[in-house]
């Protein structure tokens, strides 16, 4: 059991308590209330954290940690296969090492579960994994897999397939062979509804099986997007389908804001602090989500770890909240705003009597530069404490 005591709570599920306790009781969140009077036991943990902010562990809605490993060059890149262009069946926690050192950096920064999945070089790119921070088995730290099938558009899939001389080389044949994909796909869910109805016999394709969930809307296309033009066409093939999306960078997002409230999709917005490098990423800029936000769209801030480092997601939250998103929409966009958008909420997100007693604890507000993390709990474990030592080395 692990009782903390006397902090500013901010739940995030609409309550904020300027001094309460949460109980944790093994790894679920058992009460949260202005004061709780309850006899510890010698084996049990009290954490005083007057004077301190305690939330909901912080979320990175969209990243490649693990799979795009830090201090392992070529070795530790597993994001992309770009030998082919339709890849539903790949699954990034085949390819996610626990022992990437940046896992220890997300976690003391607060951050204790993350949605982590393929790159955009292909059209497809495969499955994405939703998981803790802590851990080494991985099979052990998932939270839900898959998560989400990642499908790119732009200039990604068009220059790596243009120096292969293979298409596509052009958004009209991105737009094209995802479409038939997913027709291919919608006609094998078909058929194997109708055998389960009538008990004929069917071949389950491999290749083909991993669409069966986003077409059951349990999980979401996962788009990358960052121009206009490409926003409105990966809107337009969901509907089309008739499936759930998330719309990943929308980097001009805040051009054609009205439209994608309209569509009813939510944004993962970033990383806005990265090299405007690419072309479609020109018009980059901190303002997105808050103007996505006023316009009535649920947005989370991203990373795209290893592109901005996975540890300053709560600063680049900061930035955003200065242009525009303002500070309570700066820390629901990297707590529960990711946790709904992942459908993961039953779980993370918030602090709430049954859910993951995953916490972070900070001498102030994690957006700011100069606070810092003082503990992170995951599944109610501590598995980070602010010490002495990196006092020193300050």
């Amino acid at each position: 059991m692990l009782l903390i005591k006397n902090g500013k709570v901010l739940t995030m599920a609409g309550k904020i308590l300027e001094q309460g306790d949460i109980l944790i009781i093994d790894s679920k969140i058992a009460a949260v209330e202005e004061y709780i009077d309850i006899a510890l036991n010698e084996d049990d943990l009290l954490i005083d954290a007057k004077g301190l902010w305690v939330m909901p562990g912080i979320i990175d809605a969209h990243c490649h940690i693990g799979i795009s490993e830090e201090k392992k060059g070529k070795e530790g890149e597993d994001c992309n296969e770009a030998t082919s262009a339709i890849t539903p069946y790949l699954r990034s926690l085949d390819a996610i090492n626990t022992m990437d050192p940046a896992f220890h950096n997300a976690i003391q920064a607060g951050i204790t579960s993350v949605m982590v999945g393929p790159g955009s070089t292909n059209i497809v790119g495969g499955q994405f994994t939703f998981m803790k921070t802590h851990g080494r088995v991985i099979d052990n730290m998932i939270v839900l897999a898959p998560a989400a099938i990642k499908v790119s558009f732009g200039e990604n899939p068009k220059t790596t397939f243009q120096e292969m001389n293979q298409p596509p080389t052009s958004r009209m044949t991105i737009a094209a062979l995802l479409r038939e994909e997913l027709y291919n796909a919608k006609q094998y869910k078909k058929k194997k509804d109708y055998s389960l109805e009538t008990g004929e016999e069917f071949q389950e394709d491999f290749r083909l099986e991993p669409w069966i969930p986003v077409f059951d809307k349990k999980i979401p296309l996962k788009a990358h997007v960052h121009r206009v033009d490409d926003i409105l066409t990966a809107i337009r093939i969901a509907k089309e389908f008739d499936l759930n999306m998330t719309l990943d960078h929308c980097t001009e997002g805040h051009i054609i804001a009205e439209e994608i409230r309209d569509s009813g999709f939510y944004a993962i917005v970033g990383p806005d602090l990265a090299c405007r490098n690419k072309l479609e990423a020109q018009n980059a800029d901190f303002k997105t989500a808050g103007v996505l936000n006023r316009k009535g769209v649920k947005v989370a801030i991203m990373t795209d770890h290893p592109v901005t480092l996975i540890q300053y997601l709560p600063i680049y939250a900061g930035l955003a909240a200065k242009k525009g998103l303002g500070i309570e929409e700066g820390l629901k966009a990297i707590t529960i705003n990711p946790a709904i958008i992942c459908n993961v909420s039953d779980r993370v997100g918030s602090i709430e009597v049954g859910k993951d007693a995953d916490i972070a604890i900070f001498t102030g507000n994690p957006m700011e530069v100069f606070t810092h993390t003082v503990y992170t709990i995951i599944n109610g474990e501590i598995v980070y404490k602010y010490t002495d030592d990196e006092k020193t080395d300050e």
